[in-house]
């Protein structure tokens, strides 16, 4: 449906889900398509909807005889037509449509069946890209066999597949594992007259003027709202939002919300904790708050040499190589600066953007290079512990080297948090938060191409696809390589600033 215009008496499945987050939202999808803008990170939820309906196509219908029903090419008459055409038919029909009281909605599967009578029904499938059924997931389904009720396809079941993270992929494109059914016919069958109810309010906001509704927490759950820049538009900007505050709690931030508290330096200390009334205090002022008699005697307390580790990781929902699972968190780079003396650095990396799993030379290569003694600085040690323990579990020849790499896992993150804020930091302690306050000569916005995790992950996508031409695939592997680099260096200069040595 993603792209098409649909007209005001046709409202589609995925405009009344709209309704359901945001009346207003409904009301700017259809009055107002132009200012919606969709953001990269949704547009890519999208893109792996598509691939994960791909193979939801090939694991229900494995001889390819179902028949799929292109919108794009049809167009919305045509397709109706013909998914009507097909409701006695034998085989999987994919992408259905039904229409029926200026209602419109199309199916992702749905399977011939035969009753007690021998008559044609169907198994509806809704797949998701998700890891588990969620509560919209359930408004999404109830509407839809809704509408192929009434539209005259007869339903015995209903389900939603959602992908099975605990699933591993055997290789050789065999994905038959992929999936999961939920069963979601008996709570989906008693629901007919929420969702009437549903529709009626639908059309009831469509049919006066845009609705006057705040933003708040309907902006971003269950999906983002492309419609937040142009409802914040007019929005007054607190000079020192209250957004700075880290983990605020709901009931808090809603207390603010009430007394109309935007700005941190209207809350009340009362209503905030010692890290909370620090930061307040620091962004106020504009000064620096830094323990280093704290950093110093426990950084100092540690041998070199020193290692400084960092890892870059691709979560694909559609596994590729043979042993991982969905959405694993497989690496694919690393960066290593060491320390043997205070002035003796050097540095080492990783990165296969063969297409191949690089996890193995990963391992090996990590293996060979982090010793077998000192400290292993590293960001977020609960990140980079996973991935070792991971690793470890997959070849077991490496799994000692690797766990005492995973031993030996200094976290700079908590050290950070407890003893150092500078104002800049706006409540985060990223390392591209505290890096440019400490050393504001490095800059990730000064690198090319490669800023954030999220733009290695990208970047590596489109290293190893096939169609990337060798000059590109050179461009990302130089990228990959200075944005990793400069991950471990950062931390190297924390370290030396928090030792006193900096």
């Amino acid at each position: 449906m993603q792209g098409h215009k649909t007209n005001i008496m046709n409202l589609s499945k995925s405009k009344i889900i709209a309704f359901r987050q945001c009346p207003k939202r409904l009301w700017l999808e259809i009055k107002k398509p132009e200012l919606l803008r969709v953001s990269n990170t949704t547009q890519a939820k999208f893109n792996v909807g598509f691939k994960v309906g791909e193979i939801a196509r090939s694991i229900y219908d494995p001889t390819q005889t179902g028949v799929l029903i292109d919108i794009e090419k049809e167009g919305f008459s045509q397709a109706l037509a013909r998914s009507k055409s097909l409701t006695n038919a034998d085989t999987p029909i994919f992408e259905a449509g039904f229409s029926s009281n200026g209602l419109l909605a199309f199916a992702d599967v749905m399977l011939p069946l035969n009753d007690d009578e021998n008559q044609r029904v169907w198994k509806m499938v809704e797949v998701k890209s998700s890891t588990s059924v969620k509560d919209y997931h359930r408004d999404d389904i109830a509407v839809q066999s809704y509408v192929a009720q009434i539209s005259g396809f007869p339903l015995q079941s209903v389900s939603v597949a959602h992908i099975d993270s605990s699933w591993v992929y055997p290789g050789n494109n065999d994905y038959a594992g992929l999936l999961k059914e939920v069963d979601l016919t008996e709570s989906t069958t008693n629901r007919t007259a929420e969702v009437e109810s549903w529709v009626a309010a639908a059309r009831e906001t469509l049919a006066g003027e845009e609705p006057d509704i705040m933003p708040g927490e309907q902006c971003s759950s269950p999906f983002d709202c492309g419609f937040h820049a142009y409802c914040t538009r007019n929005s007054v900007k607190a000079e020192y939002p209250t957004q700075w505050l880290p983990r605020l709690s709901k009931k808090i931030a809603s207390k603010l919300q009430t007394m109309g508290i935007m700005d941190l330096r209207e809350v009340p200390d009362t209503m905030l904790n010692k890290m909370q009334q620090r930061i307040k205090q620091h962004t106020v002022a504009n000064t620096t708050y830094f323990d280093i008699a704290a950093t110093s005697k426990m950084l100092n307390a540690q041998p070199l040499p020193a290692y400084f580790l960092d890892f870059e990781t691709i979560n694909l929902a559609i596994p590729v190589w043979a042993g991982t699972r969905p959405y694993q968190q497989v690496p694919f780079q690393f960066s290593l600066h060491t320390l043997n003396g205070v002035d003796a650095l050097s540095h080492v990396s990783f990165l296969d953007i063969s297409g191949n799993d690089p996890s193995r030379g990963f391992a090996e290569k990590l293996v060979a290079n982090c010793g077998e003694n000192g400290p292993v600085y590293v960001y977020n040690a609960g990140f980079e512990g996973a991935r070792i323990k991971e690793l470890a579990e997959r070849y077991p020849d490496l799994a000692d080297a690797l766990k005492n790499i995973a031993k030996r896992l200094f976290d700079l993150l908590p050290i950070a948090k407890k003893h150092f804020y500078h104002p800049s930091q706006h409540g985060s302690w990223s390392i591209k938060k505290v890096l440019p306050a400490i050393a504001p000569e490095l800059s990730y916005a000064n690198l090319e191409g490669v800023q954030d995790g999220g733009m290695a992950m990208d970047a590596f996508v489109e290293a190893i696809h096939p169609q990337t031409v060798s000059d590109r695939k050179q461009q990302i592997e130089k990228q990959l390589l200075a944005y990793c680099e400069q991950d471990t260096f950062a931390m190297v200069r924390i370290w030396q600033v928090f030792t006193g040595k900096g």
